[in-house]
């Protein structure tokens, strides 16, 4: 693959901060003009604050199972009943022009970025300071969420987790702005080394 962009790969349970992270990072003043964030599709309904082509690319099942067809999804998960995916389109050409990505990922993501670009890709597994704590944060994120899918993210969480020794960094998101900075850190360390 031409070029010599990274692939910051963001992974995490449910409600460990990941994408809140991925944003200040985004929004970083020394970061800003390094890092590209990627929107993935997702077939899941919109929630009140986000916003389609911000977000996500919100649709329906049909238009993603087409895209998958197409093979213009790299790659896919299905996590509590709704797809997600990362557009094949805008990794490459970020890559052909050197750029610097950063995505939010499962496990499963994960492997295959690591499969599929090895020499670009740096992972990045966010954890909670406990489970008690990361019931906590699903439980005031959707105030709409009932006990039966906060059970399952917790039971995802935990399978999650155990993966995260296989990651290049593993970070614990107790102090917000703490795990930010280090997460910056990292990013910027990485970056310079190419």
């Amino acid at each position: 693959m031409p070029g010599k962009g990274k692939i910051f790969v963001i992974s995490g349970p449910s409600g460990s901060g990941k994408t809140t992270l991925l944003e200040n990072l985004i929004q970083d003043r020394a970061l800003k003009k390094k890092l590209v964030r990627s929107i993935s599709f997702t077939t899941r309904p919109r929630r009140s604050r986000e916003k389609d082509k911000r977000d996500y690319f919100f649709i329906n099942e049909e238009a993603f199972r087409a895209k998958r067809k197409a093979k213009k999804i790299l790659e896919w998960t299905r996590y509590l009943g709704y797809y997600y995916g990362t557009s094949k389109e805008f990794v490459e050409s970020g890559l052909k022009k050197g750029k610097n990505l950063i995505l939010c990922l499962d496990a499963r993501g994960v492997a295959s970025m690591r499969g599929l670009y090895p020499d670009n890709t740096v992972t990045i597994f966010v954890r909670p300071p406990s489970l008690e704590e990361l019931k906590m944060r699903i439980s005031k994120r959707c105030r709409k969420t009932n006990k039966e899918e906060i059970s399952r993210r917790l039971i995802v969480a935990k399978s999650e987790m155990r993966e995260a020794r296989g990651y290049d960094y593993s970070l614990m998101n107790k102090d917000l702005s703490k795990t930010t900075l280090e997460l910056k850190h990292i990013v910027l360390q990485e970056v310079t080394s190419t």
